[in-house]
């Protein structure tokens, strides 16, 4: 029987805390199409991802520099970082089925749009 190090155990319930989806929304100031986007992610993410995914919200108004690293062009822009491949959505995210496909929660339907 194998036994863990105190470094080892640390690392395996680091680990099992890690979420599974981690989430950047880039937005630009608290405007009403920002809000919206942020409300329809916490909507989607706790109705199809519960209790494995983080969402950060990053505000280009506040740090514009920010916007390179993913290289966003439009605000709202939800960037999916884990798990791979990154995958971009720009607007409102109210359309939840495209919003899904896009992040490859759920797979497109046959025949669909």
């Amino acid at each position: 029987m194998a036994t863990l190090t105190k470094a080892a155990t640390r690392k395996t319930a680091a680990a099992a805390k890690t979420p599974e989806w981690q989430l950047r929304l880039y937005i630009a100031g608290r405007t009403a199409k920002s809000n919206a986007a942020l409300g329809n992610l916490k909507r989607l993410c706790e109705t199809h991802l519960a209790g494995r995914y983080v969402i950060e919200v990053i505000d280009l108004l506040v740090n514009p520099r920010l916007a390179a690293g993913d290289q966003i062009l439009a605000v709202p822009t939800l960037v999916r970082k884990f798990p791979e491949p990154i995958r971009k959505i720009i607007g409102d995210l109210s359309n939840e089925e495209r919003v899904l496909v896009g992040l490859d929660v759920q797979p497109l339907r046959k025949g669909g749009r």
